[in-house]
């Protein structure tokens, strides 16, 4: 199905896990996709697993906690691709550590890649947006963004963040027609997840009433249906995709 056909996207964070399903899932709607990882190999092979599948996707590697480089990131896709329309603020990092331990350099880190990046991205892409007078922000958060978890205060107040800065954007940017959710993903297994032992696996299933992790695909699925024109009347949302977790 090629709903976003005509359509560019940014999607940050998609060397791997919901990052790169995100990447894969909007190619495969139509979508050309500009990948953006740290890595350079990881995001090269992202591109090529998108066009394996039959995308259409372009790679730019470097560090979305740089504000110029998001500004690099926004114009490479109006230059390269010919637009931008939808901007997937997936970045994210960890430096967990109980408060009283937490270094500033450990703070600074995950709010600068994990929040700064998604402003400095969103900001870039207004111009283009507002242009084409139809745009779609999606912000990658967390359910410990809304519920907290004890030993991550950086990532959860960065998680926290981004749900503010999403609702803010919403009211500022609808008449527009650029609408901004947020995706609030559980337990889902990637790479952070492969390091948790089988009983911390153990007793996060019994606190998810559907009993498993999810995966990266569940994410994909619900970010592509806020960038399509069934979610048209939708902004300034937070969709928990987490299994029943947290209700």
């Amino acid at each position: 199905m090629s709903h976003l056909t005509d359509k560019v996207a940014i999607v940050t964070g998609a060397g791997q896990g919901i990052g790169k399903a995100i990447a894969m899932r909007l190619a495969q709607a139509g979508a050309a996709v500009l990948v953006n990882a740290r890595s350079e190999a990881s995001t090269a092979a992202a591109v090529e697993a998108i066009a394996a599948a039959g995308g259409k996707a372009i790679g730019h590697n470097g560090d979305v906690g740089d504000p110029a480089f998001c500004a690099e990131l926004a114009e490479k896709a109006a230059k390269d691709l010919g637009g931008l329309h939808i901007l997937v603020n997936n970045a994210g990092i960890t430096r967990d550590g109980l408060i009283m331990r937490m270094k500033d350099e450990d703070w600074d880190a995950v709010i600068n890649t994990n929040l700064r990046s998604a402003f400095a991205l969103s900001r870039a892409a207004t111009r283009p947006m507002m242009k084409n007078r139809w745009g779609r922000i999606v912000n990658i958060t967390s359910i410990v963004g809304i519920v907290g978890n004890p030993g991550q205060a950086n990532y959860c107040a960065s998680k926290a963040g981004m749900i503010g800065l999403t609702k803010s954007l919403a009211k500022e940017l609808a008449s527009r027609n650029i609408l901004v959710n947020a995706v609030a993903p559980g337990f889902i297994e990637t790479r952070m997840t492969d390091e948790l032992n089988e009983q911390q696996v153990d007793a996060i299933r019994k606190e998810i009433p559907l009993q498993r992790l999810g995966q990266p695909d569940d994410i994909a699925a619900t970010v592509e249906f806020l960038c399509g024109e069934g979610a048209a009347y939708i902004t300034g949302q937070t969709i928990e995709v987490t299994g029943g977790m947290g209700m």
